[in-house]
């Protein structure tokens, strides 16, 4: 994801979002998502896996044909101690859906969260009608007023957030943001917006830069157990891991193995 593709995901979603409230207004899809079942609350436990189903990825290409079982994909996950499910929305270049959302949120008994390069409250409430419990928010995407406001309709919906941060700067920035808050999971992503490279060193490089008491997930560069071990040791609580689960030919077991690895490295 180089930083005009990260542009232009954002101009996609604020697309969407206005599309979709041309459809549906803002009172009434917010009246559906408080009518809704209440979010299922967010416990990573001792080491967490956040374990993504995604149909295709821009770094990747497809990882997925359009025959795959979502839903099956996501309770193999679950079955392996998963969690947390995320689940790609995004159309147009990880072959996303609402239907893959609201299938899995509304089948498997642990929280689901909504991955997209959401912009807009609206769509927080819209993932909360679809069933998320949890909804992935990108610090570089949303200045400081509008990060303010995304984390604001959060609350008010109930929905955890994972606020995903690529270096320092974004760092510093969600650390402000987030403090006094509760329900929130810092993210960091090693991919490098300019190579599309992932440098799993950056876990290391900014671990100490988390604020305290805030759950610390790796993600990107994350395929095996191993990795998750060593991620664990340096003060990360989880690991979100989607294109390698995704590729495996025994998703649930390999979900197992970074599940254990991480936990064995803790104790």
């Amino acid at each position: 994801m180089g930083c005009g593709f990260l542009q232009e995901m954002a101009d996609s979603s604020a697309a969407r979002a206005r599309a979709a409230i041309e459809h549906e207004s803002l009172a009434e899809i917010r009246r559906r998502a408080l009518e809704a079942p209440r979010p299922k609350p967010v416990q990573l436990g001792e080491f967490a896996l956040i374990a993504e189903v995604k149909r295709s990825s821009p770094s990747q290409g497809v990882l997925a044909a359009d025959s795959l079982d979502a839903l099956a994909q996501a309770r193999r996950y679950a079955e392996a101690g998963a969690s947390m499910i995320s689940v790609l929305t995004e159309p147009s270049r990880f072959g996303g859906s609402e239907d893959d959302l609201r299938q899995i949120a509304r089948s498997v008994d642990v929280p689901v969260m909504r991955k997209d390069f959401l912009v807009a409250p609206y769509q927080i409430v819209e993932a909360r009608a679809w069933g998320a419990s949890a909804v992935l928010l990108i610090a570089r995407i949303l200045d400081d007023e509008d990060l303010h406001r995304m984390l604001d309709e959060c609350e008010e919906m109930g929905l955890g957030v994972l606020l995903e941060v690529f270096d320092g700067k974004d760092l510093e920035r969600a650390s402000s943001a987030i403090e006094g808050r509760g329900s929130i999971l810092l993210g960091l992503n090693c991919r490098d917006l300019a190579t599309l490279e992932e440098d799993v060193g950056r876990f290391g490089e900014l671990a100490s830069r988390f604020p305290t008491g805030v759950p610390r997930i790796a993600e990107s560069g994350i395929t095996t157990g191993q990795d998750a071990a060593a991620v664990a040791r340096i003060g990360y609580d989880g690991v979100l891991v989607g294109t390698a689960l995704m590729r495996s030919d025994d998703p649930g077991g390999l979900a197992r193995a970074i599940i254990e690895a991480g936990r064995a490295a803790l104790a």
